[in-house]
């Protein structure tokens, strides 16, 4: 598994498609997530640190793991199946671990309001959907988050979903 970093979410147009960003985080491809409209406002929300009157359901989960003393350790994106990614949660109760799927968006949108909880993508995944993006014209690595969502944007502008399609 490849430490992944969450670089943001984007609505690809003219489809109105929200996608998520992963980065690795000592390489150099990123892994874009067709996502729903939901999840991707519970990431941008726990990114921009939004706080609800009312807690969302990611929240509520979160709240609920706290409650019944369960941490989420990992978030894993562990394969690629005719165009869909699948994940699953690590979490740990007291000594006992254990693995419940779950799908990217709603793994992600968990991640985002826990400090510390690893997002690590299968090589296998990143193999398949990952994408070589240079972040500059030396194509070195900015480390500036504004600049890599600006490349980001700029790539959306040209991928389509058939883009990660085998051939």
């Amino acid at each position: 598994m490849i430490e992944m970093e969450l670089v943001g979410v984007r609505v690809e147009l003219p489809a109105n498609q929200p996608i998520v960003l992963l980065k690795e985080r000592d390489g150099t491809r990123y892994l874009p997530i067709w996502i729903g409209a939901v999840e991707a406002t519970a990431i941008a929300f726990a990114l921009q640190g939004v706080d609800t009157p009312r807690p969302l359901t990611h929240d509520l989960f979160v709240d609920v793991l706290e409650g019944l003393g369960i941490e989420l350790v990992a978030v894993h994106v562990t394969d690629l199946r005719d165009g869909t990614f699948f994940a699953e949660l690590q979490l740990m109760q007291g000594e006992k671990t254990f693995t419940v799927s779950a799908r990217p968006s709603d793994a992600i949108a968990l991640a985002s309001r826990l400090e510390g909880v690893p997002i690590l993508g299968a090589e296998a995944v990143l193999d398949e959907a990952g994408l070589e993006i240079e972040d500059t014209e030396d194509g070195e690595d900015s480390g500036d988050p504004e600049e890599e969502v600006r490349q980001f944007r700029a790539f959306l502008d040209d991928v389509t979903p058939e883009d990660f399609k085998e051939e």
